[in-house]
């Protein structure tokens, strides 16, 4: 068997192996889950999230999630507890420890000391009858048939599974919370995903002024309009200045193509009628889809039946967001 041929067999036992795990922490959801839940949402204090070697990375991801959907979380070193970081345990908490065997020494000289805090304990392990879960207030249960390592050594499926159970605890609470996309968004406020979630169209149409022309403009002011507002179209009104259509430079070229009798056009004759629009106050994420679904480049933006201006695909792409 070639090289090739083995790092796809071993590749995809990795994967079979993992996404099995997963799928079967289903048959082990229980009371305890649901009663940890519960806990936390009535609580008034946080989650301490702790662990050592690959749990405390599993850990310190769980915290992000739980901080970026409205519980909030902190992560405690299991070693760095005993050396003062208890301190960062507040009455009200409740200690969640991750560990695959539930039997490693830190986490055996950490339980005592929470057990005399007064936390709360919840064990995420892989073996229900270790010392961490029959110390624990609540057992989530990650238990694991082996590791994908063939060696069954390496934390691979058993940091996954208890990476994807902290996941099913994260979305239990924000569903419970009620968190919408708007409570996210405070959270998120950087990068393109924060300018998905709170960027809005009115915020993207810049200080260009907005071409117009009537219905029964030429050749002549229609070329003028679109080149003088730098905008690469124009919408078009009637006489009460209500929008009946655009005319775009792409469709200049295209009439041009049809016929060379310009001097009689007018812009009622080859605007595109019910151009897309859409409200400044929309988010623009959602102007960038409505111009991908309809191939487009550039949404008309009206702000309560007025047009305030066009929202262009180039700049949304200096925003970040496309």
């Amino acid at each position: 068997m070639n090289l090739a041929k083995n790092i796809r067999k071993t590749a995809t036992r990795v994967l079979q192996n993992e996404g099995e795990a997963v799928l079967n922490l289903v048959d082990y959801l229980d009371g305890d889950f649901d009663a940890c839940v519960e806990y936390i949402l009535s609580s008034k204090g946080r989650v301490v999230v702790s662990g050592v070697g690959k749990s405390a990375i599993i850990a310190n991801k769980i915290v992000a999630t739980l901080n970026s959907t409205g519980t909030p979380a902190l992560f405690m070193h299991a070693a760095d507890a005993i050396h003062g970081d208890l301190g960062m345990i507040l009455p009200e908490d409740l200690v969640m420890c991750i560990s695959k065997s539930g039997n490693t020494p830190e986490i055996k000289v950490l339980v005592p000391l929470l057990k005399k805090l007064g936390s709360k304990l919840v064990a995420m392990v892989s073996n229900p009858q270790s010392y961490l879960a029959e110390q624990a207030d609540y057992v989530l249960n990650a238990t694991i048939k082996e590791e994908a390592c063939p060696n069954n050594l390496a934390p691979t499926t058993s940091t996954t599974t208890h990476l994807a159970l902290g996941d099913a605890l994260a979305v239990c609470l924000l569903e419970a919370r009620g968190f919408t996309s708007d409570d996210f968004a405070k959270y998120h406020p950087g990068g393109s995903l924060g300018k998905q979630l709170y960027l809005k169209v009115g915020d993207v149409l810049g200080s260009n002024e907005i071409p117009v022309v009537r219905e029964d403009a030429g050749l002549a002011e229609i070329i003028l309009e679109i080149s003088g507002k730098r905008l690469g179209a124009t919408a078009v009104v009637d006489s009460q200045g209500t929008l009946k259509g655009i005319i775009t430079d792409g469709d200049l070229r295209r009439m041009l193509q049809k016929t060379l009798d310009i001097q009689s056009i007018k812009a009622g004759q080859i605007m595109t009628i019910n151009p897309k629009q859409i409200s400044t106050q929309e988010y623009a994420i959602r102007a960038l889809n409505m111009m991908k679904s309809h191939n487009i480049t550039q949404l008309v933006a009206m702000n309560e039946g007025n047009i305030a201006g066009f929202v262009h695909i180039h700049e949304l792409m200096k925003e970040g967001i496309v």
